[in-house]
């Protein structure tokens, strides 16, 4: 075995989507992209979702995951991500006497994310001798054309004097939060995915969308009936 685990983190409410963990996607609900692609890896060995909502529990064991209940202080907007992996680690230890060598998250927002994807990933931080990894993408527009608006005028927020040619540009990456992978022992150390030697997984602009109003729904939806996107 390979004692590696994928966390599903899936909370029932959503002000922006409601229900948008189990809101149909292509005829799916959009949780089950992720978990799909996680029962095909060829490394993880525990598919695992965390949430409080019983139509999300139900559908998540019909379709092969394990569920652990988060509490509902675990489930608010505020709620940080990192908590809720903390909160399956100590209930799998406490309860099953279980601490996996490497966890694997995986967000449902992400439903364009391959099988390939995450074996690739877990693959990479298997060989490296990172603390981290993290899936990113290349910014499309770059942050250095970004300005803020001080007494009504726009001011570069880098403080740039003139405007520059993409191609004069830095290569600038952004997380795209599909998937994070670190070890066990390092996230209890950290309490968080972000460590002080993290490796970057790249990943295409289509397959980063990450899901958080309509307009992102649509965009999936766009690609997967245009396309014929696998999982």
């Amino acid at each position: 075995m390979n004692n590696i685990i994928a966390i599903i983190p899936a909370r029932g409410g959503s002000k922006r989507i409601p229900k948008k963990n189990i809101k149909q996607l292509c005829g799916k609900p959009l949780i089950e992209y992720t978990i799909e692609s996680a029962l095909k890896s060829r490394f993880l060995d525990r598919i695992i979702v965390s949430t409080e909502n019983e139509e999300i529990a139900k559908i998540s064991k019909d379709l092969g995951a394990e569920v652990i209940i988060r509490p509902d202080e675990l489930a608010l907007d505020i709620t940080p991500t990192d908590d809720v992996v903390q909160n399956v680690l100590e209930k799998m230890k406490v309860n099953q006497n279980y601490f996996p060598e490497i966890i694997v998250l995986l967000q449902p927002t992400s439903p364009l994310r391959t099988t390939d994807d995450i074996d690739n990933a877990i693959e990479k931080f298997k060989n490296s001798k990172c603390e981290s990894l993290i899936g990113v993408t290349e910014y499309d527009h770059s942050p250095y054309w970004a300005f803020e608006i001080e007494n009504g005028l726009l001011k570069s927020i880098f403080g740039r004097k003139k405007f520059l040619r993409s191609q004069e540009l830095p290569k600038l990456y952004r997380p795209n939060g599909s998937i994070f992978i670190t070890k066990s022992d390092t996230f209890v150390k950290y309490r968080s995915f972000y460590t002080k030697h993290i490796i970057p997984f790249i990943m295409s602009y289509e397959r980063s969308i990450d899901i958080d109003n309509e307009l992102d729904f649509l965009l999936s939806e766009l690609i997967l009936k245009n396309k014929g996107h696998k999982v």
